[in-house]
């Protein structure tokens, strides 16, 4: 059996990164991590409009309805260091958040390619990156 892991994401947000909207899921914290990381969309949404308001087309807003289990899988193939909140704000057209989320002393930006979405599966989230076994989860494609 395949192992996976997936990164739990508040909806929109993880929407938006399925759908290639999101190309950047700012974090506290870093990673070495590279390949194919599974998207899970949190049970709890993000209720700041700012997020919701980037749902404009109905195959993203059909993806906003799905929490608690996996929606996607993308390709992790970066991790960017934002020291300065100029940094953050530089890059807001890829991770879409506001440049006062920027929190001192540094933020991290996971760097997302060919995301495409999965069938729905439901499965309990994580706040770190968390293994998933890779049964019913069809490979990426190449």
């Amino acid at each position: 059996m395949a192992a996976w892991v997936a990164l739990s994401v508040k909806q929109p947000w993880a929407a938006l990164l399925v759908a290639g909207v999101k190309l950047v899921e700012v974090r506290t914290w870093g990673t070495r991590r590279r390949g194919p990381v599974l998207i899970h969309a949190s049970r709890i949404p993000d209720d700041r409009p700012h997020g919701w308001a980037l749902v404009t087309d109905p195959a993203v807003r059909q993806l906003t309805d799905l929490a608690g289990g996996i929606i996607g899988v993308a390709e992790l193939t970066d991790c960017l260091e934002y020291p300065t909140a100029e940094r953050f704000a530089a890059d807001g057209p890829r991770h879409h958040n506001h440049p006062d989320w920027f929190v001192p002393p540094r933020l991290f930006g996971f760097v997302f390619a060919h995301a495409r979405p999965l069938p729905f599966r439901r499965l309990p989230g994580s706040t770190f990156f968390f293994p998933v076994s890779g049964s019913t989860i069809s490979p990426p494609e190449a």
